[in-house]
């Protein structure tokens, strides 16, 4: 699954460290969804697009439904 999260994160100078923090995850994980190397929860999808103050998922996640 493809994001914005790095984009979105450096443009609110929050580090990968501090994201995880808020969201309650490691550092290693926000690594892992920056890369497509890890398809978050719902749950997880939702608090990081409130933390990077963008109004739907959709704007942070990308689905591909090849996948």
């Amino acid at each position: 699954m493809e994001t914005k999260i790095r984009q979105f994160r450096q443009e609110k100078g929050i580090t990968q460290q501090k994201l995880a923090e808020l969201v309650g995850v490691t550092r290693q994980t926000i690594n892992a969804l920056e890369n497509a190397r890890y398809n978050p929860s719902l749950l997880l999808a939702y608090k990081i697009t409130k933390i990077l103050g963008k109004p739907a998922i959709e704007d942070v996640f990308f689905f591909d439904e090849s996948e």
